[in-house]
């Protein structure tokens, strides 16, 4: 059997909420899988389980740029160490200069990134003059471009969140009805074909668990879990999702009353996925009397 370290235990407390007695038994049930045994956890405790896996820490700002054509756009994200530097004009000012660079360069990853052209040098130094100036790290973490097959529309919600749509047919404001959703709602993909086959089997499995503890009978075990998994469908595909100025329709239903069709999109949460490290000051200064 895995030994179940004191790490792991804060670990799945942090990606789930629950309490710590109950982490330890669940990691010991799932025999020290970490994903295991947050499904464990979500059978006992819901959906609550699964929220703090989404919580955003590090701080930046999104940036996008499209061509006057919108044919070619590109999303980026920035991050820094704090969000006074992300509110910075000059920081601000660097990341929508480095979308620009990014979309008609067309780097082949964010690794390449560093040695495009710039303001005279490179991004690298460009950036490395920028900390030096600010006196913060500033490190372009990801960016996705995109050539539409219709044209490119994008909404920026307060920094943090961009979105960009690639709409065939319909109108600006239906576009920027779309990516305002987009934001809102955060779909995983555009219809269940996108959708990771990893996360509809933990759905699946998490149902029966459920299913199983209510007493039902092992019949009606698949017939339940078919039912969970098209309603988390329902509620992570935009095209299935209600719209939210309207939630008598669906995103499928808007896109057909305006004879238009969406072919991709993307949306970044600036510091997904990034934890930031919590400083306990308290435990130091106790540390530094001890000395």
């Amino acid at each position: 059997m895995a030994e179940i370290t004191a790490g792991m235990v804060k670990e799945l407390r942090e990606r789930t909420d629950a309490p710590m007695m109950d982490c330890k038994k669940a990691l010991t049930e799932a025999e020290g899988d970490m994903v295991r045994a947050e499904e464990i956890l979500r059978v006992r405790f819901g959906n609550k389980a699964s929220k703090a896996a989404g919580r955003v820490a590090a701080e930046g700002t999104v940036g996008i740029s499209i061509s006057a054509d919108g044919k070619t756009g590109t999303l980026i994200e920035v991050n820094s160490e704090t969000d006074f530097c992300a509110k910075n004009e000059d920081f601000l000012k660097y990341v929508t200069e480095l979308a620009s660079v990014v979309n008609t360069q067309n780097p082949a990853n964010i690794e390449a990134v560093a040695a495009l052209p710039m303001r005279g040098a490179t991004a690298e130094e460009t950036r490395a003059q920028l900390v030096g100036k600010i006196g913060e790290n500033i490190t372009p973490r990801r960016f996705v471009r995109t050539e539409a097959k219709g044209k490119l529309v994008s909404y920026v919600h307060g920094s943090k969140i961009g979105v960009m749509v690639d709409l065939v047919g319909g109108d600006e404001t239906l576009g920027k009805d779309i990516a305002m959703h987009i934001a809102a709602a955060k779909p995983k993909s555009l219809d269940a074909t996108g959708v990771d086959a990893a996360l509809i089997d933990a759905e699946r499995r998490v149902a029966i668990e459920k299913a199983k503890e209510a007493g039902k009978p092992d019949a009606m075990l698949e017939k339940i879990a078919e039912g969970t998994v098209q309603k988390f469908l329902k509620e992570v595909t935009l095209l299935s999702q209600a719209f939210v100025k309207d939630d008598k329709m669906t995103i499928e239903q808007l896109l057909k009353s305006k004879n238009a069709s969406v072919a991709s999109f993307s949306i970044y949460t600036v510091g997904e996925g990034i934890e930031k490290a919590v400083v306990d000051y308290a435990a130091e200064v106790a540390a530094a009397a001890k000395v």
